[in-house]
């Protein structure tokens, strides 16, 4: 077996923290992947990866040079198709994950242009509102409403999705229709919670080029979109949302705006990958029709601050 692919099964057994699921991942025999990190540590002279019958661990020596395989495997991809077709039609399958409302109300519908643009592609697209390992998990790039916390990702915001606050005709009936966030009082809201901390997001309203933040109660809680959305639509309270997730209840009238003068900040979106790995033309191109996709759903330029929040998939 040769040096390049000792590189490639290091790497994926670093990235999925298990020599299985790499030799699963690469369609190899689980003693093909083991023995070809014993030969790649003998030939180095240097132990990588500390084996238990639990968890791989990964050496100081074996973090050095898994950074140094990553560049040189992302560099070698990158000169394959340095002077073929591919660079302009580039093939492969690329893995991307998002929340679901994106991927339902955006990407999904839009796809039929992508395949248009580059035929030789498929997608492997995960829906799904919490966090995702890329390296573990063997994904590509995520799509998310936060930026991450995680320094060994590059974070690249892509798109300021409008929000806006609405009710159903139910909840508005029964408790009256705000004319200023000074009128919230006698309010409630559907509450969003964090699954780091339990607590409820509060409701953010941008007035006189300020972000205002008002905690109302909630008789309801959850933690993923589409229950925020039917638990505003129940009758349940306030919730604040991007517009196109709102878009198809606004215009049935199970769903009204309310407080248009005061809206939320716009949501955030952003790319995430980690760093020396999306040289390959295939991720390179799905990124590049993501920011030209979002683009068509960006809120015109205002002097109000982006959004503080992070509720996940909205």
């Amino acid at each position: 077996m040769d040096q390049i692919q000792a590189m490639r099964i290091f790497t994926r057994i670093v990235e999925l923290g298990s020599f299985s699921r790499a030799a699963e991942r690469l369609q190899l025999p689980r003693a093909t992947v083991s023995n070809a990190l014993k030969r790649l540590e003998q030939r180095l002279g240097v132990r990588l990866l500390i084996r238990t019958t639990r968890q791989v661990q990964v050496t100081s020596e074996g973090t050095l040079y898994y950074q140094r395989c990553v560049q040189l495997l992302g560099a070698l991809e990158e000169a394959d198709t340095l002077f073929s077709h591919h660079k302009l039609q580039p093939s492969g399958k690329v893995r991307i994950d998002m929340p679901h409302s994106l991927a339902r109300e955006i990407v999904i519908p839009a796809l039929d242009d992508f395949y248009q643009r580059y035929p030789d592609l498929t997608l492997a697209l995960g829906a799904n509102d919490t966090h995702v390992d890329l390296l573990r998990e063997g994904v590509d790039c995520v799509l998310r409403a936060w930026e991450t916390e995680d320094d060994s990702l590059v974070a690249r915001r892509i798109a300021m999705l409008p929000q806006l606050t609405c009710a159903s005709p139910g909840y508005l009936a029964a408790f009256g229709v705000p004319q200023s966030i000074d009128q919230l009082q006698q309010h409630q809201a559907v509450g969003y919670f964090s699954l780091a901390s339990n607590r409820n997001y509060p409701l953010e309203f941008c007035r006189n080029g300020k972000v205002e933040l008002r905690e109302l109660p909630a008789r309801l809680s959850v933690s993923g979109a589409d229950a925020y959305t039917s638990g505003c639509r129940a009758g349940m309270g306030l919730i604040q949302a991007a517009h196109y997730s709102l878009a198809p209840w606004l215009q049935k009238g199970e769903l009204v705006e309310v407080l248009a003068e005061t809206p939320p900040p716009p949501m955030p979106i952003y790319i995430m990958y980690p760093p020396g790995r999306f040289l390959a033309p295939r991720v390179r191109v799905l990124i590049d029709w993501l920011i030209w996709l979002f683009e068509q759903y960006q809120q015109p330029k205002t002097d109000v601050f982006p959004a503080n929040t992070r509720k996940q998939g909205k």
